[in-house]
């Protein structure tokens, strides 16, 4: 029997404020030392009153509006109650019934097409304490950093409507894209500020009612959400050809090993004995107020990649890859300005700019470890070097080591190429000289080519590019040696 699977995702992100959730304490707390920025609301000491940060309430409603979500006009915050040691209060300030932003979706696009992943809820919470897991050879420990106790944290909770891990990646990859846009949150899944729990369960194809759910946790990037839910699919599907139980639990990721793993049991619903937070009364969402934060909305993701692939001729691939970061796409049209001409001449220059972005830009920002934001080539640099490319001052190699000397050091290419002698030889006279030169002391080629062997034209242009050292022009190179093996061909 063939099964279907069913995945919903629950996604934490920590937003972009200056102070915590319900405290003066800055919320930016990654660079800092264990314990050090805490207060008595940090910890809910007796006492103490929280006081709900209204820069986080606005993100969120921002959020939502991006979603297509309903937002609300009444919201509240709750308490839920649960003995984890990562909430030394025992207790989270969080949203049960009344959240900010619900009933949104996300259209997904993947190899399978597009997907409507319909989103239920956006909620905003703050952040639980940092436990670290320490081992010596006498004996195991925790270590509880409160710094990060309090940060504001949104969740948004989808659907069950995503049906391979694939989608879960696209879903995932769309989502932190808008949040980036937005600016609400850093949302970076290795710095834990974007943190994801997939639901996962199996079903025969045809049925409606969803099979027994499992939770994974521990995922710290988008691979391994992904080969976490492709492991979890292919372990449930055995236990039901084996005729086992699946049962309804959480479970870990194991990166090292690949496979998931039990945590506890979820047989019987968690009682977390939500109720109101008595220290923070119910607060309204004025509808001027969304109608203002809706005009705020940025260019979204979805409308700049069909505005790229309207507006520049780009393909849907290049629009989505250029899209997928905003100061990317931002760098991609502020080089285009720096360019002139029709729109035929202008989608050609996009054409190439692309894929100088998409191709030696992004491998060496993977590999220096950078942000597009971080770069050092200026618009007005890029489009000066792709001018020497088309007026065959440098060939397409020598451009491309230019190009890392002006990522590196952020110095102009004419400068480059002056200082390195870089420059290609595109002059007719001094190339027939070095045709002629290679055409004498290669006679066994020419002997070759005379005899009707077409790989002798080729090794001859090689010939003279070493000669050359590489800065001959090509295309003007095969001009030559073809003549002249022509003329020999005649005698």
């Amino acid at each position: 029997m063939d099964y279907e699977t069913v995945i919903g995702l629950e996604v934490h992100s920590q937003l972009n404020t200056d102070s915590k959730m319900f405290c003066s304490c800055m919320a930016t707390y990654q660079e800092m030392e264990p314990n050090t920025i805490i207060c008595p609301v940090c910890i809910g000491m007796p006492g103490t009153l929280p006081v709900p940060n209204t820069a986080a309430i606005r993100h969120v409603i921002r959020t939502g509006l991006a979603l297509g979500c309903e937002i609300s006009s009444e919201s509240k915050f709750d308490r839920k109650n649960y003995p984890y040691p990562d909430l030394m209060k025992g207790y989270q300030i969080s949203q049960m019934d009344k959240p900010i932003a619900l009933n949104g979706y996300l259209l997904v696009e993947g190899a399978s097409g597009v997907t409507k992943v319909r989103v239920n809820r956006v909620h905003l919470e703050e952040d639980v304490a940092k436990l670290m897991h320490k081992s010596t050879n006498d004996e195991s420990y925790s270590l509880l950093d409160i710094n990060r106790s309090g940060v504001p944290l949104m969740e948004i909770v989808s659907e069950p409507d995503l049906r391979s891990a694939d989608q879960a990646r696209d879903y995932l990859t769309s989502l932190r894209s808008i949040l980036r846009y937005l600016d609400v949150s850093t949302a970076n899944m290795e710095e834990g500020s974007f943190r994801c729990d997939a639901n996962i369960s199996i079903r025969p194809f045809g049925d409606t009612e969803l099979g027994p759910k499992v939770e994974v946790k521990n995922m710290n990037s988008f691979r391994a959400v992904h080969k976490a839910l492709m492991f979890e699919q292919k372990r449930q599907i055995n236990c039901k050809k084996n005729g086992e139980r699946i049962v309804q639990e959480t479970r870990g990721w194991a990166d090292q090993d690949g496979t998931t793993f039990s945590q506890r049991s979820k047989e019987n619903a968690h009682d977390y004995r939500y109720f109101p937070e008595p220290d923070i009364p119910p607060f309204h969402i004025n509808e001027s107020e969304v109608v203002e934060l809706q005009k705020s909305l940025p260019e979204l993701p979805q409308a700049r990649r069909n505005r790229f692939k309207e507006s520049y001729g780009l393909s849907g691939k290049e629009a989505e890859q250029l899209t997928l970061s905003k100061d990317m796409s931002d760098y991609f049209e502020q080089v285009l300005l720096q360019a002139s001409g029709d729109n035929d001449i202008l989608n050609a220059i996009a054409k190439v700019i692309s894929n100088w972005l998409l191709g030696e830009m992004t491998r060496l920002l993977n590999e220096r470890g950078q942000e597009i934001s971080m770069v050092k080539i200026t618009p007005v640099n890029l489009i000066e070097l792709q001018s020497m490319v088309d007026s065959k001052i440098l060939s397409s190699t020598m451009a491309k080591e230019v190009f890392e000397r002006m990522f590196d050091t952020g110095m102009r290419p004419t400068e480059i190429v002056a200082k390195s002698g870089m420059q290609q030889i595109s002059d007719e006279s001094t190339l027939q000289k070095l045709v002629e030169e290679a055409i004498q002391i290669n006679e066994k080629a020419v002997e070759d080519f005379l005899n009707g062997k077409d790989t002798a034209t080729r090794f001859l242009v090689g010939q003279v590019m070493k000669l050359a050292r590489g800065k001959a022009n090509p295309q003007l190179a095969e001009q030559l040696v073809v003549k002249e093996l022509g003329k020999i061909k005649m005698e």
